[in-house]
């Protein structure tokens, strides 16, 4: 195995930038889910609403999404070394200003802050991976990066339940710092620059065009669940957000710089493996968000216990990343992503059929199987896409790539999240009944409820087949494009 040299062609320790790499980003990424079961103890903290509350996760959200587009700029433009300290600064202070927050205004701030820093390190986690490694080895690479990104996200409701139960909310940001700390002094001494970098010029007109497109999409589906899709104020912000990115992707097309390369589009790889990606994010966020509630509100779980429910499946997807990418590796994406598939479509398929009577033994069981086929698809299934690239292309498919999937994965939750509010209003009874044969108007509630998480599950089981079709499109070996096989030393083994 040969020594690896960064850009400038001195050799570094590949293992300690991974280490370095993967802590940092696994703390920031984390914070995406971190507040899921702590908005009761905010509300009551700020003395706010629900409504209010819910922007710490909106906002993180919007201003996440914003920030992945610039960051296939970013990474070409900036030595690598002092992008990822910065962004890990950056994010450092989001949470100190979390932590200490006296008001709601002075945390939704720090929310806002701690975004920015993880909307540059979550796409340039990926994009390192990709360019330390040989073509050949990209699935193990990615495998490692799935640890991250499948794994921290998911942990969050759970950790996050257990540290409010037993200490403060402020200790949420308050435990991340001391490692931050850790790990942006370690990225100093082993952080290298490793992605090559120009002078690209910044275009403005498409800065401003992806911020607001983006940012107008993501706030309009995001506020779908509270206000529904005939809220003029919903509908208004999804077609000026899509009408915005339509004009950002036209003159991305035309411009000699462009911003994010959109012809990364015109491989028929890359476009599939971005669908399919996609499709599994919105299979698995929505039903991540639809579960907990089903726990929590059929089965009067709290938070932490409904939390504590899906750890298996957290966990799931955390040992079998590193598995399934030294898998792709030898099989290919085609056999890893139809098993896949097809084991998240028929895992997902007896949610449907759940009832308030349904043991929580069951939904542990069926929600891990769903995770175990999820961890087969995304990282294999991404790496597949990006071997159609050459090395200088894969920031611009990596925030592409990363882009589309975060606005697929708000417009399945607002999908699921609005089907099941819905069918649920529609089915509930009388008002009139509720003083007349109150026990009577219980159960057709409760029916009424479950009828909605079952029109709601039956959306998913739509997104997993579809997923399903996509695999057979998939060829039976590994493509790899010629540009990324001609590897500079920086990523041979």
């Amino acid at each position: 195995m040969s020594k690896a040299v960064d850009v400038h062609g001195k050799p570094y320790n590949r293992i300690m930038l991974i280490i370095v790499l993967l802590v940092g980003v696994f703390c920031t990424v984390l914070n995406q889910t971190i507040l899921t079961t702590a908005f009761p103890t905010l509300m009551n903290a700020f003395n706010i609403s629900t409504s209010t509350v819910q922007w710490l996760t909106t906002g993180f959200l919007m201003v996440n999404g914003v920030m992945i587009p610039v960051s296939a700029y970013l990474s070409n433009r900036f030595p690598t070394k002092w992008l990822y300290i910065v962004a890990m600064v950056v994010f450092e202070i989001g949470t100190i200003v979390a932590w200490i927050a006296p008001s709601f205004a002075v945390l939704f701030a720090g929310r806002l802050i701690q975004a920015v820093g993880v909307g540059v390190t979550m796409p340039l986690l990926q994009t390192i991976m990709l360019t330390i490694f040989p073509a050949e080895r990209r699935g193990t690479a990615m495998g490692m990066a799935g640890i991250v990104v499948g794994l921290a996200p998911a942990l969050g409701p759970s950790l996050s339940g257990w540290v409010i139960d037993n200490f403060s909310w402020r200790d949420l940001f308050g435990m991340i710092v001391p490692i931050m700390a850790i790990a942006i002094i370690g990225s100093f001494f082993f952080m290298k620059d490793v992605i090559e970098t120009s002078n690209p010029k910044l275009d403005y007109w498409s800065l401003v065009l992806s911020t607001a497109g983006f940012g107008s999409m993501l706030y309009g589906f995001s506020t779908v669940g509270d206000k529904g899709w005939s809220d003029p104020e919903v509908i208004w912000t999804i077609v000026i957000g899509v009408v915005l990115v339509a004009l950002f992707v036209v003159r991305q097309l035309r411009i000699d710089t462009p911003f994010v390369e959109m012809r990364v589009f015109k491989s028929f790889q890359f476009s599939l493996a971005t669908v399919l990606s996609s499709i599994v994010m919105m299979a698995m966020v929505g039903v991540g968000m639809i579960v907990p509630l089903y726990l929590q509100i059929v089965h009067g779980m709290s938070a932490f216990h409904s939390g504590l429910t899906m750890l298996p499946g957290a966990l799931m997807v955390g040992i079998m990343s590193p598995v399934t990418g030294t898998l792709f590796d030898k099989y290919g994406a085609r056999r890893l992503a139809m098993c896949g598939m097809f084991l998240l479509t028929v895992s997902t398929l007896p949610f449907v059929f759940l009832t308030r009577n349904t043991p929580i033994i069951y939904v542990v069981f069926l929600y891990a199987i769903r995770m175990f086929g999820i961890s087969m698809v995304t990282m294999p299934i991404t790496t597949y896409g990006m071997n159609a690239l050459a090395t200088n292309m894969i920031s611009h498919g990596t925030a592409a790539n990363n882009t589309i999937r975060q606005v697929a994965t708000s417009v399945g939750t607002a999908l699921l999240v609005s089907v099941l509010t819905n069918v649920t209003k529609n089915n509930m009874p009388a008002k009139g009944l509720l003083k007349q044969t109150p026990f009577e108007y219980k159960v057709k509630a409760i029916n009424a409820t479950m009828n909605g998480y079952q029109a709601a599950f039956w959306i998913a089981v739509g997104f997993c087949i579809l997923g399903l079709l996509c695999t057979f499109l998939l060829p039976n070996e590994n493509v790899i494009s010629d540009e990324a096989k001609e590897v500079k030393g920086g990523a041979k083994a």
